[in-house]
């Protein structure tokens, strides 16, 4: 039901707000509009409204939504409300309503960075682990517990900054420098090679494919929190509990207790634990947990840092309101322009077609950010609204980008495009957004059917 419910959400948000877009550009051109509809097909609601009796609908197929304003093309126009007919506006306003669409969505997505790096963004810091040997990382020179400060040109602060800056890297160059701090605060720079990267691989991780892997402090056995509800909760486990054995096998780490407990999805397990002096037996069964095509077993239980102990591995991210107006900007700005380069490199062969997400790749993500938190939510709200914004710019018929073009060619030519035309446009449009929406489909399924 979270994922039903955070799908239709992130739906209906971006398509009322691309929508009103277009709406308001049309409003504040003195163009007339008839109908405005949230999805397509039968109507479950309709009402008139305002003074040009503007019907809003809300339909039953929520995919999609549209704006159907005065036009002569579609139906005859009485003579009084000619000037108010969207074909009879000059070439300059047809475009602004066109593009107001695609640009309320990527303002949108400013407003919700916006009020993400007001709030604040907790992040891990970029602080490595060990670097596995043979991998790009190693072949650069990186080492454990060098923090990475700076990605080419760009300073990074949390790993998904530099997560971020190397895919945008990839698509630039081989290589990029990394520089990075030693324990002893000494910079050392390396050169670390991108021609592994696949970005297209929603498998594997960008780090992992360069062998970056963050740090994992030692972590004691204690317990630290037990989550209402869970397993350990069941079992009678209490925080300042530790550990000591798990089915006899001795386990000094947490990591090393975690990946025992994962190990046994729904089989009682026997720990033995050190409570208040006195060593006793807790037996517990693990909740069984889908994760990926992987089922692991979890109780519920977590060791907690000290304060102190946290900061040197986690950082805030945040700005006050007018700095933050800038880096949201930007950050939409980058994410718009790298959705462009990975659409080229796709178009070109140089990056798979795997990568594109239809539907139900959209519902999972929406639903897995909605368990996470709100933060989390408004940051997969704003990608998915630079995507919906940016594709709709693109130059195909049927699109906003396609309407876009036909104006382009009427200011070049001093006469709109011929109904011919527009009519061949329209087919090819429709065969390559067919194209687009069966391939985001079968990598629906899929994934789906692979986890």
């Amino acid at each position: 039901m979270m994922t039903l419910l955070a799908f239709l959400v992130t739906i209906g948000v971006l398509i009322l707000v691309h929508e009103y877009g277009h709406y308001l550009a049309a409003k504040r051109c003195g163009v007339r509009v008839l109908q405005f509809s949230l999805g397509f097909g039968r109507p479950l609601y309709a009402r008139r409204l305002g003074r040009d009796g503007t019907e809003f609908i809300l339909a039953a197929f929520p995919l999609g939504g549209f704006v159907r304003m005065l036009d002569e093309r579609e139906a005859p126009v009485a003579a009084h409300e000619l000037h108010r007919a969207f074909n009879r506006q000059p070439v300059w306003k047809r475009m602004l309503i066109v593009v107001a669409g695609p640009l309320a969505n990527l303002l949108l997505a400013v407003v919700l960075y916006w009020i993400l790096l007001m709030s604040g963004l907790p992040g891990l810091r970029p602080l490595l682990g060990e670097v596995p040997a043979g991998t790009p990382a190693a072949q650069a020179s990186l080492k454990a517990d060098e923090l990475i400060v700076r990605v080419g040109k760009t300073a990074v602060s949390t790993w998904q900054d530099v997560r971020w800056t190397l895919l945008q890297e990839s698509l630039k160059a081989g290589s990029v420098e990394v520089e990075a701090k030693s324990g002893s605060m000494e910079t050392h720079l390396h050169q670390l090679d991108l021609t592994g990267i696949r970005a297209d691989d929603v498998k594997v991780d960008v780090l992992d494919q360069l062998g970056l892997t963050p740090y994992h402090p030692a972590m004691p056995t204690k317990v630290g929190e037990v989550l209402q509800g869970s397993a350990a909760e069941r079992a009678g486990l209490r925080v300042g509990d530790e550990i000591l054995s798990v089915d006899g096998i001795a386990v000094a780490l947490w990591e090393d207790f975690a990946g025992l407990i994962r190990k046994n999805p729904a089989r009682p397990v026997l720990l033995k634990v050190r409570r208040e002096g006195t060593e006793i037996q807790v037996r517990v069964t693990p909740d069984a947990v889908a994760e990926g095509d992987t089922t692991v077993g979890r109780i519920g239980a977590a060791y907690r840092m000290a304060p102190e102990e946290l900061n040197r591995f986690m950082v805030d991210v945040r700005y006050a309101p007018v700095p933050a107006i800038w880096h949201a900007t930007v950050k939409t700005w980058e994410t718009s322009v790298f959705s462009l380069k990975m659409l080229g490199s796709m178009v070109t062969g140089a990056v798979s077609w795997k990568g594109v997400s239809g539907p139900l790749t959209i519902a999972t993500y929406a639903g897995q950010s909605a368990h996470v938190g709100w933060k989390a939510f408004l940051g997969f709200l704003a990608m998915v609204s630079i995507s919906l914004g940016v594709l709709n710019l693109l130059p195909v018929p049927v699109l906003d980008g396609g309407h876009l073009m036909y104006y382009m060619v009427e200011i070049f030519r001093g006469r709109p495009v011929s109904e011919r035309a527009m009519e061949i446009g329209q087919k090819v449009g429709f065969a390559l957004l067919g194209l687009l929406m069966a391939t985001a489909f079968y990598n629906d399924i899929n994934r789906l059917i692979t986890g």
